[in-house]
């Protein structure tokens, strides 16, 4: 039965069972939702930016030819891809390709990952892509001023003098558009 209750891994899970069918798109979903966490397993464990994106990107070619082999019974998605990853590191290890930064190969099994699950940053993502969504529900005066003070760093003040109204005006229009934000975030789903 599908945990509902994590839609991220569930969408990471389904992205993989589309690619083992030949799906091109679930690739490009995939990297999407697991590019920063297998990066960073791999610069761990070979300690060079340019071998990291290297290993990457044998992690994906070889997910593209072996992701039939992926078994959702098994593993989560993101545990199987980590392990992947780890796997393509230290393959380069072995091989010998490696520059000066890598770990010794024995250390490379010990290497714990301490960033975000790929779920983790699904779900970050998800609720994103709900605020943007929900400030397409104000007015443009709220929406653009909303985003101009909050993701721009605009003071109410520079705000009030770019749209030549008064700072009571402007701090009414966002405290109107905030307060409908929230409760188009506060809606299910």
């Amino acid at each position: 039965m599908a945990d509902s209750s994590n839609p991220a891994r569930e969408a990471l899970k389904a992205a993989m069972i589309r690619l083992a069918d030949g799906d091109r798109a679930a690739l490009e979903e995939i990297y999407v939702a697991t590019r920063v966490k297998l990066f960073g397993i791999c610069l761990r464990i070979l300690g060079d930016r340019k071998e990291a994106e290297d290993a990457l990107q044998d992690v994906y070619i070889n997910l593209w030819q072996r992701a039939d082999r992926y078994d959702p019974s098994r593993a989560s998605p993101i545990s199987w891809l980590a392990t992947f990853a780890r796997n393509r590191a230290i393959d380069r290890l072995r091989v010998g390709k490696v520059r000066g930064g890598a770990v010794a190969e024995d250390e490379a099994f010990e290497i714990s990952d301490d960033a975000p699950l790929a779920d983790e940053l699904l779900i970050d993502a998800e609720r994103a892509a709900r605020v943007h969504t929900c400030l397409e529900t104000l007015s443009d005066n709220q929406r653009e001023n909303i985003r101009a003070a909050f993701f721009d760093g605009f003071t109410y003040a520079e705000l009030a003098d770019r749209s030549s109204v008064p700072l009571g005006t402007m701090k009414s229009w966002i405290r109107r558009g905030m307060a409908r934000l929230k409760t188009c975030l506060e809606a299910p789903a």
